[in-house]
C-alpha cells in the first residue's frame, strides 16, 4: 500500500529527482511546451505550478525562492517577465497535460506539457483583469450625490 506517499519518486535518488524536475520545469518555462513521459509531466505538474503562483508576486524574496528552486537565471527572469503577466488573473491550473499515446521503443506513456495561456489552439484571448480593490471608506457615490444636493439647493 501507498498509504501517504505523495511524492513518484521515478526511479532515481532525491539530487538525481532535484535536478531532473529543476531542468524540466527550466525548459517548459522557457520552450513553453515541452514533451515527456506521463509519471514525469504529472510530477513536474505538482514542481511548477507553486513556483507561477509565486511569481505573481514580484519580490526579491520570491525570485530568490524561485531561484534557489530552478537554478537557472535566464528561466526565472522569463517567468517573472512575461508569464506572470500572462497569469495574472488565473487562479491556478497553470499547466495543462496531453497525453499522445506511448514511445515505440519502451511502449512508455508519452505526453505533452504546456503552460495554458500560451497554446492558441485550446484557449481564447485572455484579457488582463485589473484586480479588484476594497475600498473601506465612504464610497465616490455618496460622497458625489452630497455635493450635487449641495449645489442645487
Amino acid at each position: 500500500m501507498r498509504h501517504g506517499r505523495k511524492i513518484n519518486h521515478l526511479g532515481r535518488t532525491s539530487e538525481h529527482r532535484k535536478s531532473l524536475l529543476s531542468n524540466l520545469a527550466s525548459s517548459l518555462i522557457l520552450h513553453k511546451r515541452i514533451m515527456t513521459t506521463v509519471a514525469k509531466a504529472k510530477a513536474l505538474q505538482r514542481y511548477i505550478d507553486p513556483m507561477i503562483t509565486k511569481s505573481k508576486e514580484d519580490t526579491t524574496h520570491s525570485r530568490r525562492i524561485v531561484f534557489s528552486s530552478l537554478k537557472n537565471k535566464h528561466s526565472v527572469t522569463e517567468l517573472f517577465r512575461d508569464i506572470s503577466q500572462k497569469v495574472a488573473s488565473r487562479p491556478g491550473g497553470y499547466t495543462r497535460i496531453i497525453k499522445l499515446g506511448a514511445r515505440q521503443g519502451d511502449a512508455a506513456e508519452m505526453c505533452f506539457i504546456e503552460l495554458v495561456d500560451y497554446n492558441t489552439v485550446y484557449s481564447k484571448e485572455t484579457k488582463v483583469v485589473a484586480k479588484k480593490t476594497t475600498r473601506r471608506g465612504a464610497s465616490k457615490k455618496k460622497v458625489e450625490t452630497s455635493n450635487t444636493e449641495s449645489k442645487n439647493d
